[in-house]
């Protein structure tokens, strides 16, 4: 999102008409430069639960508010415009509203509101109340009365700090909706001839800013009552606008009396503003009132960050959504002896997503050495190959997924990159546009995870679940164990993600079973849980592994974990000999003991690589990741082998 985009947080109820009108609002004030809008706008919606209840069981409602959300907001209609929904869990309206308005940096929090409250004591209710009083940024509130025929906006102007904010919104709609702009100046008679000269030259300098003359009229009244004076200029306006008005700090006016009283009076639209800058706001007031429970963080978490492909199957609108943004996305596919399923996969993923519509800009195979006809296949369908170990050669090569990886980073061109297994049997475009919708969607994600249904062939029959031993079996219970942020993740171990460059060029790949894991820790660490998500790919059909192969993945999963936890507390718990394991084999001659030397080589973030840096220019990013003398490798046990 560029710094020069303006974000506009648009909190919205269950009245479908009010929340439409309010999005005609919001879309009319975002501003445009050179014909070309230059922000969006953020529709939020909140699901309220209780203390008593907790967040654990609010997954589901948190998906259909989004689903409520996406269809009022594809009602907007200007593809110029972003406008896309966000859900937020919380036990209080307003404390979500000013999370997610720090969460997405907001330049303003534009509300609808009736005209009148049911909360004694509170003109526009309690949860603007509440929001006003603790929002990073400024605040609008719309009585709407609809904007069709507005010719001509009235904003009046006194000067003080919610003036500019006022003035420069009310320029916002009259270009948009090509009408007049009257400022009014009501003066009181009272006025010595040294304070109405200061007051005048106030407003000059304030108007000295309207950038379109020729839509400005300025009208100059002498009246003892403001109100009053307000009210009779506006009966020949379709619009006011009005900032915040001085008033006693220990009335319950947020607004000013003035403001207020004229905002319910008026019969027509009516936009309040009140701006942040300017106003001091004591420490510690935004956000909740206290610190949460980690597993109320974890529920809140899996209840906002996890989605269904479904949301994202609009592709069109991904691909919107990828141009405005200015990305490219990359497809890698790590492929070892895959005859069976890549061609499929590669046909389907072309066809889909780049010809018919173009969300992806690349599709590369990173290949590790296949013996049968996956090479062939994927270069006779135009894709291009690589052979993971002649990338960055100098760096040695190791066996195993996440060396593909790893390498991949450094031939993929994409600000995105996806990756999925070349096993899948049941290939779709979800398995791709699932992943990378979140990220398009919701800037502040850096990595998206997918999680499935996985059936399971026992003999010649096919069980619709029962997939994911090593899943159920070793990871979920060693990051519920030492990693519980991350216990929400459904399937860790699955094999079809997207993130952004910025963060998978920061981060250790480990070389083998172990990839997985190992990123999920990481970015952890680096980003933060609420830089992490996961979606519902529906159901994921492959080649399940044996009983003996699955002991191994295992095996090196354990050994990731136990050397993050050796990392963070600076500890030695894992000896030479643990990188071996004795298997138990059985033939015709009975069992027997099998020793596997199994470890997963750990490589560095790819910004330590000289020639990474140099080919994408990471090193304005970051530098701070050790070169010269620094381990280019190390086993899971610390050794270093590079």
């Amino acid at each position: 999102m560029s710094p020069q985009d303006y974000t506009i947080l648009v909190p919205l109820g269950a009245d479908s008409v009010a929340a439409r009108d309010l999005l005609e609002m919001a879309a009319a004030l975002v501003p445009v430069q050179a014909g070309e809008a230059r922000g969006r706008v953020v529709v939020l919606g909140i699901v309220e639960i209780p203390d008593a209840l907790g967040f654990v069981d609010s997954a589901s409602a948190a998906r259909l508010e989004r689903q409520r959300l996406g269809r009022l907001t594809r009602l907007k209609k200007s593809p110029a415009i972003e406008v896309r929904p966000l859900v937020r869990v919380s036990t209080q309206v307003w404390e979500g509203i000013v999370e997610a308005a720090r969460e997405e940096q907001a330049d303003l929090i534009l509300f609808g509101w009736k005209g009148w409250t049911d909360s004694q004591h509170r003109i526009f209710g309690a949860t603007i109340d509440e929001v006003v009083r603790n929002a990073p940024c400024d605040i609008a509130v719309v009585k709407q009365r609809g904007l069709a025929g507005t010719r001509r906006i009235l904003v009046p102007v006194r000067g003080g700090p919610h003036a500019s904010l006022t003035l420069r919104l009310g320029q916002a709609l009259a270009e948009r909706l090509d009408a007049q702009i009257t400022a009014l100046h009501v003066m009181a008679p009272s006025l010595s001839p040294a304070a109405e000269a200061a007051e005048r030259a106030a407003v000059a300098d304030l108007l000295a800013g309207v950038t379109q003359r020729h839509r400005l009229q300025v009208v100059v009244k002498v009246a003892t009552s403001i109100e009053q004076a307000i009210l009779e200029e506006a009966a020949g306006h379709h619009l006011v606008i009005m900032g915040a008005t001085p008033g006693d700090p220990h009335t319950p006016f947020l607004f000013g009396p003035i403001t207020e009283a004229v905002a319910q009076r008026l019969g027509t639209t009516v936009v309040v503003v009140k701006s942040r800058q300017g106003i001091p706001v004591p420490p510690g007031t935004f956000g909740p009132s206290a610190a949460r429970p980690l597993s109320t963080l974890v529920d809140k978490w899996f209840a906002e960050n996890t989605f269904h492909s479904k949301e994202f199957n609009n592709i069109a609108q991904l691909v919107a959504l990828k141009q405005r943004q200015g990305l490219r996305i990359s497809l890698g596919l790590p492929t070892l002896n895959e005859a069976e399923t890549i061609g499929n996969i590669i046909r389907i993923m072309r066809r889909e997503l780049m010809e018919r519509q173009p969300l992806l800009d690349e599709i590369v195979v990173i290949d590790s050495g296949s013996t049968d006809n996956t090479v062939a296949i994927a270069r006779d369908l135009g894709v291009p190959v690589y052979q993971h170990p002649e990338i960055l050669p100098q760096y040695g090569s190791f066996r195993g997924k996440g060396e593909a990886l790893w390498k991949s980073l450094y031939v993929l061109q994409g600000d995105i990159i996806a990756w999925i297994d070349t096993d899948i049997k049941n290939i779709h475009p979800r398995f791709v546009y699932g992943v990378i919708g979140p990220l398009l969607h919701h800037p502040r994600l850096q990595y998206v995870k997918g999680f499935y249904r996985r059936p399971i062939k026992l003999g010649a029959t096919m069980q619709s679940t029962g997939g994911g031993r090593v899943t159920e079996l070793t990871a979920r219970p060693m990051l519920n164990l030492f990693y519980p942020e991350l216990s929400g993740f459904l399937q860790p171990l699955a094999g079809e993600y997207a993130g952004r460059r910025q963060a998978l060029e920061a981060v250790p790949f480990f070389t083998g079973y172990g990839v997985e894991t190992g990123l999920l820790i990481d970015l952890l660490q680096q980003f933060g849980l609420g830089a992490l998500s996961q979606v519902d790919l529906k159901q994921r059909i492959h080649r399940n592994q044996s009983l003996y192969a699955l002991t191994k993945m295992a095996f090196t999963i354990i050994q990731v974990v136990v050397k993050r936890l050796e990392d963070r507390h600076r500890l030695q718990l894992l000896a030479e000999v643990n990188k071996s394991m004795k298997l138990v084999a059985h033939d015709a001659q009975g069992y027997r003991l099998e020793v596997k030397e199994l470890e997963d080589f750990e490589r560095p973030p790819m910004l330590a690589i000289p020639e990474y840096r140099e080919r994408y220019g990471a090193s304005r990013r970051s530098q701070s990741t050790p070169v010269n003398g620094g381990v280019l490798a190390r086993t899971v046990s610390g050794a270093s082998v590079g």
